[in-house]
């Protein structure tokens, strides 16, 4: 019985491991007699050929989040979208306790000069995310966009442009999903950083798309695009009215790949994509290149692992590991907070007792394990650093006269209430804008509400505050970035 090309390599890539299956694909190409041009990969760049990759979310992409993707096997983790004008303008430094690369800057907002020395904008880790980091910009200029990639260019293995972003906070500034209205800016930003920065730090350029209203539509884009000289291109299998809660559309899909396989560029599909043997499928179905996840890696980064390697681990098992990364790293804590409540399901009493905590050692208590000494101890000493408030309630800060003890101790009540209150309303506010029907209904009580201004601008338009058109149009999640 004659087996045409087309299957011979599907029906080998489901039988494929993350380590084998680029050199697979490869193989089974060969062996059906099928011939894909390939644009070169610059030496310190990433193909993102074979890869099954963390997708860039605001929040949950932060670098406990991608350390722990990493753990359980993602070949290739995305920062969060990172907006230029927060990272033009800072300075870059080395951690000397942990040895991350971190980029900050001074605050500018009032509240925060109280409660911050600086802030961090950008963390990575260059020793675990060596090879696999991918920074992804948001942005609407090409000259910004240079600008902020010479900044992180050297440390990371390369650059994404986000054209999918559909929230305001993205779109209203032209960046994100705005893009694909416009897409002379958007090509004419991935070919300024193809020109500037592709040769100069010798990493690949890429753009993460949504699905245009015809095929017709996006099939034009996705060639013009891919005429620019990038060497990915990831397709988030909905447009952009679409909430995360409607299905994928995927029809488009088949022909999406096969004209990023014309001008030799990677393809990844993005959306409603639940693990890495579902991502292994959809590869071999559709015929990309690889594959992203986003919101099963939000819940549980083993979504990563093969089922044949042990598949999805447990809630308890992935957070303790995320709290250890968390610590080892000095997450900021509302961040750390924000994603136990993304991981630990809503049902689990733990849940609930996770809500009041204010400080890693509580955090370690309520998840019952105490019984690990050294994780105790880390949570101690990263409490201290962070001047959290300890199991008792005072401050763990031991140094300095009585009076500089209460001083610290009402600014970490006022740091812990800012940032757990901002917390909470983003989380309904999201869940809102997600089609979540009960959080429809839930708003939160005034003590609760705080404005912008009284939360800060946002990290990742910080550099952006001197424009006075865009100072009141920043969201609360901004604010929660941004602490």
């Amino acid at each position: 019985m004659l087996v045409s090309p087309l299957r011979l390599v599907r029906t080998i890539m489901t039988s494929v491991t993350e380590e084998t299956t680029a050199p697979v694909l490869a193989a089974a190409a060969a062996a059906a007699g099928l011939t894909q041009k390939r644009v070169p990969i610059p030496p310190r760049g990433v193909d993102y050929r074979g890869k099954i990759v963390l997708a860039p979310m605001v929040r949950s992409g932060e670098l406990p989040s991608r350390l722990l993707a990493l753990h359980y096997g993602a070949d290739l983790v995305w920062g969060p979208e990172t907006i230029d004008r927060a990272m033009i303008g800072t300075t870059r430094r080395v951690n000397p306790r942990n040895h991350c690369i971190e980029w900050t800057r001074v605050p500018t907002n009032n509240v925060k000069k109280e409660l911050f020395d600086e802030s961090v904008i950008y963390r990575i880790d260059p020793v675990r995310e060596a090879g696999r980091h991918i920074f992804q910009i948001g942005t609407s200029d090409p000259a910004r966009a240079v600008e902020c990639a010479k900044l992180v260019a050297a440390d990371v293995s390369g650059i994404d442009v986000n054209a999918g972003c559909p929230k305001p906070f993205s779109t209203h500034a032209g960046m994100g999903a705005a893009l694909l209205r416009t897409p002379e800016k958007l090509v004419s930003i991935l070919e300024a950083l193809v020109a500037e920065i592709k040769p100069a730090f010798d990493i690949g350029i890429s753009v993460k798309i949504r699905l245009l209203e015809t095929p017709a539509e996006t099939e034009a884009l996705v060639r013009r695009l891919c005429a620019t000289g990038i060497t990915g291109l990831t397709i988030h299998c909905r447009t952009t009215p679409m909430r995360p809660r409607e299905r994928a559309i995927r029809g488009q899909l088949r022909m999406i790949a096969d004209v990023c396989h014309e001008f030799g560029v990677a393809c990844l599909v993005n959306g409603d994509v639940e693990n890495r043997d579902h991502a292994l499928e959809l590869m071999a179905e559709y015929g990309t290149d690889g594959a992203m996840i986003a919101t099963c890696a939000e819940k549980n980064g083993s979504c990563f692992r093969a089922k044949a390697d042990g598949g999805l681990a447990t809630w308890e098992e992935a957070v303790a590991k995320y709290v250890r990364f968390a610590m080892e790293v000095e997450n900021k804590f509302h961040n750390t907070k924000f994603m136990l409540t993304q991981m630990v399901p809503g049902k689990s009493p733990k849940y609930r007792e996770l809500t009041p905590c204010k400080s890693y050692g509580k955090i370690i208590e309520v998840l019952g394990l105490t019984g690990d000494e050294e994780l105790v101890e880390m949570a101690r000493r990263t409490d201290e650093l962070m001047k959290l408030v300890t199991l008792d309630g005072s401050s763990s800060s031991s140094s300095g006269n009585d009076k500089s003890k209460v001083e610290a101790a009402g600014d970490d009540k006022k740091k812990h209430d800012l940032t757990n209150n901002v917390a909470q309303q983003e989380n309904l506010k999201r869940k809102r804008e997600d089609g979540d029907e009960e959080t429809e209904k839930q708003q939160p009580p005034p003590s609760m509400r705080i404005s912008v201004s009284e939360a800060g601008e946002a990290a990742t338009t910080a550099a952006a505050t001197s424009v006075p058109e865009q100072q009141s149009s920043q969201p609360v999640a901004a604010a929660v970035a941004a602490l």
